[in-house]
């Protein structure tokens, strides 16, 4: 069964929320890429609207947009997720994870993209810890 972290960014806010996400919650994640929303209920935020923005399997290894399916790959990178190059031009073979949610992935990062009626910290009613 799934088991998922879900680190959602409130960007009007700048807040970011911690969620422990399993079970039926875990499975309207499965299945979704990066760039897709699923609805806010998943991780107790009724009405809210949350966008993929990236994510880490169980080893580390970051997802990437531009990577199909939910395998890892091996990619030549010159920047972006997965490699910050030290030199100017500097190349690096760095392993990645696909763009998809599977079992294997154990962090998910979203970023909060509609509001429903209530505030993220009346849902929440202080239980959860910012960062």
């Amino acid at each position: 069964m799934a088991d998922f972290q879900v680190v959602v960014g409130d960007p009007e806010e700048g807040t970011t929320h911690s969620f422990d996400v399993d079970g039926q919650d875990a499975n309207r994640f499965i299945g979704r890429s990066l760039g897709e929303t699923v609805d806010g209920d998943a991780v107790g935020l009724p009405g809210y609207e949350l966008e993929l923005t990236g994510g880490s399997d169980t080893s580390g290894r970051p997802m990437r947009e531009d990577v199909a399916g939910t395998s890892t790959k091996a990619i030549l990178l010159e920047g972006g997720v997965g490699f910050e190059p030290s030199v100017d031009g500097e190349r690096k073979r760095v392993t990645v994870r696909g763009a998809e949610v599977s079992d294997d992935t154990r962090q998910i990062n979203a970023k909060i993209v509609g509001r429903g009626d209530q505030s993220v910290e009346e849902l929440l009613g202080g239980d959860e810890d910012d960062e």
